[in-house]
């Protein structure tokens, strides 16, 4: 069974950091792009970050470019996305989801923020950015 399990949400002051992680089992993540999701209750889900097969290639939503840091560790198996500088706006569910392209194949899609481009997904981890 493929699966991506997220970890490291919480509750964290405005101005502070988490990290959340992404594991996969049941498959490598090698030749798969990653992608970081976040949704609000009664919103849609949008696209928040993007790393290549490699981890050479990656893209952010405007709203956290600068704050947010994406990597991979493909010998882990494992995805992680770095949020500093937390924003009572951050607060929300986040999702990590993988993106099959097969071998050899290292790029961010050009709409990596397509929901159905994604398979499978992990199943979400709260953060909380409040005072």
């Amino acid at each position: 069974q493929l699966q991506l399990v997220e970890s490291g949400g919480g509750l964290v002051q405005p101005g502070g950091s988490l990290r959340l992680s992404c594991t996969a089992s049941g498959f490598t993540l090698d030749n798969y792009a990653i992608g970081w999701f976040r949704q609000a209750p009664g919103a849609e889900r949008e696209g928040v970050s993007c790393i290549s097969a490699s981890g050479y290639n990656k893209d952010y939503a405007d709203s956290v470019k600068g704050r947010f840091a994406v990597t991979r560790d493909n010998a882990k198996n494992t995805a992680y996305l770095q949020m500093n500088n937390l924003k009572p706006e951050d607060t929300d569910v986040y999702y990590c989801a993988a993106h099959f392209l097969g071998g050899g194949i290292d790029y961010i899609p050009p709409e990596w923020d397509t929901l159905r481009f994604y398979d499978p997904w992990g199943q979400g981890t709260q953060v909380t950015v409040s005072s």
